[in-house]
């Protein structure tokens, strides 16, 4: 039973889109109700799921889908031409991440509520955006996974051009390109994995059974993991994020920032790490280098900006480059650190841009010099931008903190100096992330307000829950990491194995 309601998590968007095609545009009320009722029913849904893994312990998975420690796994026989499978299923990895899905889904439906435009086509996209997401966090066929990881690319482009601002075709295509150029990596190197592997499968489960040659490893590993990285803005791929971010309308940015740019980094380390173990020893080292663009020069370009999506995006950029600190240290406390930190990262950026965006629906201005006093007017939603800037700087008591702590220590033990001396770069950085949060918050809240803003309105009920739920989740894995991190332990182990097997 709970295998096939785990199926439905896909399935409600994708059906939901179907069920208000009838229905005409101008009925703008039901669509909404309807989209919002759909995104509540998949965060139920994907709660209780949740829970259940936690109840049944990651340890007592079926032996079927081993190496991999998964529940709710099933595989039909789909693409027989090519031996592709309809192969899904959960570990405490995929399933908190589609718990941050679900939760972003919902709370990027209702700040839309007043979306301008078509919102009928607005929320289809967005269902339909959550169909590709959740599709891709619970794959185990690289067939399946990789359409599943196309379909969001269109549908962000769809979005960012339909209904997003300022240079949003231009920020729309050179999301769109960017993407589409890293999937090209990413499909070059599936076509190699299947027949290099000698067994003719795309099935995650089977190829992480058999060693790779490692010639094939040595050009393959480097192809996937950046073309994965491209998702992610891991330099030098990262000149897609701040364009797309400021031309999306606000729903869209915490899709992107809040999950999308979490597949990346998830297919990195599920895919490219998992299956070539022995090629991610040789080539991590050199991701190493390049993460000194991402967590030391991100902050310093923050904080020359001042547009607030300018300074969300850098901000992004290095919190993702933590994330790939983990992944290179290679350990299993900098593994468990880059897993919290994609969750992490999600329900902050979430927050971030939430707040953002409603802050501009009433300024209808994101520069932080035209701004000033706005707390006088706006005093809920300025605590919440001021609690996401507390997050990001990694406060204990926030996410933030826990997974950051585990990334640094997991990088110190790995024998490696550039990677020791990136790691305090890293920390250093902290004190640019501060300078530039507390800048912006203290420019936009305090001071001289400008009389155009007396008008002023805080925030209504909806919008008021959008912001208590993203808080909630980040202080309950700050207050409570001790759960998440024993099941995140536990589904990390098998790719920690393979990887330790080579050493």
């Amino acid at each position: 039973m709970d295998s096939l309601l785990f199926n439905l998590i896909w399935i409600i968007p994708l059906f939901t889109v179907l069920v208000c095609a009838p229905i005409p545009s101008q009925k703008e009320s039901l669509l909404k109700t309807i989209h919002a009722a759909s995104g509540t029913l998949v965060l139920v849904l994907v709660g209780y799921l949740t829970y259940r893994l936690y109840t049944l312990g990651i340890g007592s998975a079926s032996a079927d889908p081993a190496p991999l420690l998964l529940h709710y796994y099933m595989d039909i026989p789909w693409i027989h031409t090519i031996n592709a499978h309809y192969s899904v299923g959960a570990d405490g990895l995929n399933m908190f991440l589609l718990f941050l899905t679900a939760v972003i889904v919902w709370t990027g439906i209702l700040v839309s509520w007043n979306i301008k435009g078509n919102q009928k086509v607005f929320f289809a996209l967005i269902q339909l955006l959550a169909t590709s997401v959740y599709g891709v966090f619970m794959s185990m066929d690289l067939v399946l996974f990789f359409v599943f990881y196309e379909m969001e690319a269109l549908c962000m482009y769809l979005m960012i051009a339909g209904y997003g601002s300022g240079r949003k075709d231009y920020g729309g295509k050179k999301l769109t390109l960017t993407l589409a150029f890293g999937s090209s990596m990413i499909l070059a190197t599936l076509f190699g994995l299947y027949f290099e592997s000698g067994i003719n499968s795309f099935s995650l489960v089977e190829l992480s059974k058999i060693t790779l040659p490692m010639d094939f490893q040595m050009w393959a590993f480097p192809l996937m993991f950046m073309g994965f990285a491209v998702s992610s803005s891991l330099f030098p791929f990262h000149f897609w994020s701040p364009d797309g971010h400021s031309a999306a309308p606000t729903a869209v940015s915490m899709l992107a920032a809040g999950v999308m740019m979490k597949m990346g980094a998830y297919g990195c380390l599920r895919v490219a790490m998992f299956l070539m173990p022995e090629a991610a020893k040789i080539w991590l080292p050199y991701v190493v280098a390049l993460l000194i663009f991402n967590v030391v020069l991100g902050p310093f370009i923050a904080l020359r900006h001042k547009d607030l999506k300018y300074i969300t995006a850098y901000s992004s950029i290095s919190h993702l480059g933590l994330i790939f600190l983990g992944l290179a240290a290679m350990t299993p406390v900098g593994l468990r650190g880059a897993s919290l930190q994609m969750i992490s990262h999600g329900f902050l950026t979430g927050l971030f841009f939430a707040t953002i965006g409603m802050i501009y629906e009433r300024t209808h201005t994101r520069d932080i010099t035209e701004m000033g006093g706005i707390m006088r007017k706006l005093p809920f939603l300025g605590v919440g931008f001021v609690i996401a800037g507390f997050a990001g700087l990694g406060l204990p008591g926030f996410s933030g903190f826990i997974a950051e702590s585990n990334i640094f220590i997991g990088a110190f033990q790995q024998d490696s100096t550039l990677t020791r001396v990136v790691t305090v770069l890293a920390i250093l950085s902290i004190t640019t992330t501060a300078v530039y949060i507390l800048q912006t918050a203290n420019r936009m809240l305090h001071g001289n307000m400008p009389a155009k803003y007396e008008s002023l309105t805080d925030a209504c009920f909806r919008e008021k829950l959008v912001v208590v739920v993203l808080v909630l989740c980040l202080l309950l894995i700050g207050v409570f990491p001790g759960w998440i991190a024993d099941m995140l332990d536990q589904s990390i182990a098998p790719i920690f194995e393979k990887i330790n097997s080579t050493l």
